[in-house]
């Protein structure tokens, strides 16, 4: 006999072997795993990281847990985990999370963790560490609310893929990208698990619901000048100068777009992300070219990597309607991927439904309906047709040093990731 309803004190002892103690003793132990090797900027002109480490332990608890696991990976060294726990009938949910984090650029800045960014530091009710909140944090909750499902005897009717990725941090061309288009990965619904946290200045916290993320695109601008001997400036024609006054008009660049029905954390805008000119070994010289990299970002639905590099081209031409020494050349970053803006998901639909009917249930109120500026691998899965939706105890807005994560919270959000579970491919009572 099946159905899709749990017997409530099966329930409550579920929901009760979620605590803080587990899911911290869990994201402790993810957080350290294979770091540093796991950093993974997004330049593209640097080489990616090594999630090998995390991807070894991870596997391992799938096949602690009874799932099929498979280690595929696109390159040496960056195996994407997917763990199948095979069903009687639809449907299929994956279940993601990504093993690379941000670098954490300059340890000595870690105050919270005493100049170690990987070793979780418990302040409170927070937990500070590289990977925190984006997104071992996160990573901790899908495991510990599979593992409560699995130890109070469920079993889900349909199937549940496990599925993390290498590569997100760089859009998931050997992640997120490779597993579906070439590996042929698929389900009926998807729920990545990324941050999407907030805490307000009172200290009263939730956790929101993504139906949608914005999209993005690295753009390089270059100008090249006349250069001189550094003791006459008065003869060159200084392209650094010249990019600091083009930059300084970074907020008179409009990009084109149709409103949609939700816009990201900043509607479509540009940043100043990477200032570079001159050469090694002529400073005796004034530099002969500048380049500057601009993030494109709150990207939504329809705008397209032409259409924003049209804009951009727009903006330069203006700005040098008065100064001709403003026209930079344009293009892509090399390598840079361009991400489009998703479309809003069904919040009457699943997976969004059974999230909101578990938050509810648990906390009281509806989850904030949002898009996520971010990237995360919900695009991907989205962009293949598959109802994708991001939710996650994770700060949406983390510091970039003393990255935390709320430990209440992340309990919270396990919790509400089991009864989701559940409710989208239902139970065989134990």
């Amino acid at each position: 006999m099946t159905n899709r309803t749990v017997d409530p004190r099966t329930e409550a002892a579920m929901l009760g072997s979620i605590t803080a103690e587990r899911w911290l003793g869990l994201a402790e132990e993810l957080i350290q795993a294979g770091q540093p090797a796991a950093e993974n900027p997004l330049d593209p002109d640097l080489p990616p990281g090594s999630e090998e480490g995390i991807a070894i332990v991870v596997a391992a608890k799938l096949k602690a847990m009874g799932f099929e696991v498979h280690l595929d990976a696109k390159r040496p060294g960056r195996p994407n985990v997917v763990g199948i726990l095979a069903g009687e009938t639809s449907p299929s949910l994956i279940l993601n999370d990504h093993l690379d984090t941000y670098p954490a650029g300059d340890h000595s800045l870690w105050t919270e963790t005493g100049g170690q960014p990987f070793t979780p530091t418990q302040k409170g009710d927070f937990l500070f560490a590289r990977g925190t909140s984006d997104t071992r944090g996160n990573l901790a909750c899908t495991l510990l609310a599979v593992q409560a499902i699995l130890e109070s005897g469920l079993r889900p009717i349909g199937t549940l893929k496990c599925v993390y990725t290498v590569d997100e941090e760089k859009n998931g061309p050997d992640g997120s990208i490779y597993l579906l288009d070439e590996r042929g990965l698929t389900a009926d619904y998807e729920i990545t698990c990324e941050p999407t946290g907030w805490t307000r200045p009172d200290g009263s916290w939730g956790m929101s619901l993504a139906l949608a993320n914005s999209g993005h695109y690295l753009v390089e601008l270059e100008l090249v000048g006349m250069q001189s001997h550094l003791w006459r400036p008065d003869l060159a024609v200084n392209p650094v100068e010249d990019m600091t006054r083009l930059l300084s008009r970074i907020d008179s660049l409009k990009l084109s777009h149709t409103p949609p029905k939700m816009y990201g954390g900043t509607p479509p805008r540009a940043t100043v992300l990477r200032i570079q000119g001159g050469a090694p070994r002529e400073m005796q010289f004034t530099p002969g070219w500048c380049r500057a990299v601009v993030g494109l970002v709150g990207l939504v639905p329809g705008m397209t990597e032409e259409s924003v590099l049209a804009d951009v081209r727009a903006w330069i031409a203006e700005c040098a309607k008065d100064d001709a020494r403003l026209a930079a050349k344009v293009r892509g970053f090399p390598g840079a991927l361009f991400v489009s803006g998703t479309m809003e998901q069904d919040p009457e639909a699943q997976p969004a439904k059974a999230i909101r009917n578990a938050y509810r249930t648990l906390l009281g109120e509806e989850p904030i309906r949002y898009r996520k500026n971010a990237f995360n691998d919900t695009i991907r899965f989205a962009e293949r047709g598959i109802p994708a939706v991001t939710f996650g105890p994770g700060e949406d807005g983390w510091p970039p040093i003393n990255e935390y994560i709320r430990i209440e919270k992340s309990v919270a959000g396990t919790k509400v990731l089991a009864l989701a579970i559940l409710d989208i491919l239902g139970v065989r009572p134990a």
